[in-house]
């Protein structure tokens, strides 16, 4: 792992954190690590096993991170159960998995996402949102698909504003984009 992991693990302290980055980047594994270190951590996931591929996906998350993680499935009330764990270690997988449960169950976004925004300073654990960087490839071809990137993209940008360390995670590599912990 690179020095900053190793940096930000011995100094890792109740601030949210945003780890951004692109599909099988890595980023994952290195939220992970962040709060490998806290006793008891929530993995808070957002993925519902609809198909044998998502399954099959969401087992290998399991048997990677072990067994000293409490994993709490929450497709849509992210905000909520969030708060429930307000002085835990949590680490949110992924947000834009719950962007998609909401746009299929006809969610009001803006106001999900509002409230998730409006919650981040008030919880006092740790915390680790993971998220696609889905804007980095080709246009996609039809409104649907254009709307749901640029729904992620500004959630993106919305929750950077709140969270204190923002990551983008390439090819396994933690590239740090901000880092407010004063």
């Amino acid at each position: 792992m690179p020095d900053f992991a190793e940096q930000a693990l011995a100094t890792t302290s109740p601030v949210p954190t945003l780890v951004l980055g692109g599909a099988r980047s890595g980023k994952t594994a290195y939220a992970e690590e962040l709060l490998a270190g806290f006793a008891n951590p929530i993995y808070l996931a957002t993925g519902q096993a609809g198909d044998a591929e998502m399954t099959a996906r969401i087992e290998r998350h399991r048997l990677r991170r072990g067994h000293h993680w409490h994993t709490v499935e929450e497709p849509l009330d992210l905000t909520a159960t969030l708060l429930r764990f307000e002085n835990q270690a949590v680490l949110v997988d992924c947000l834009t998995l719950w962007l998609a449960n909401l746009m299929e169950a006809g969610r009001d976004l803006a106001a999900e996402i509002d409230a998730l925004a409006a919650a981040i300073p008030a919880l006092g654990g740790p915390v680790v949102f993971v998220a696609n960087e889905v804007g980095l490839s080709i246009v996609p071809d039809n409104a649907l698909a254009r709307q749901f990137r640029d729904v992620a993209g500004l959630t993106n940008q919305r929750l950077a504003s709140v969270c204190k360390r923002v990551v983008f995670v390439a090819a396994g590599l933690p590239l740090v984009l901000k880092d407010d912990l004063g």
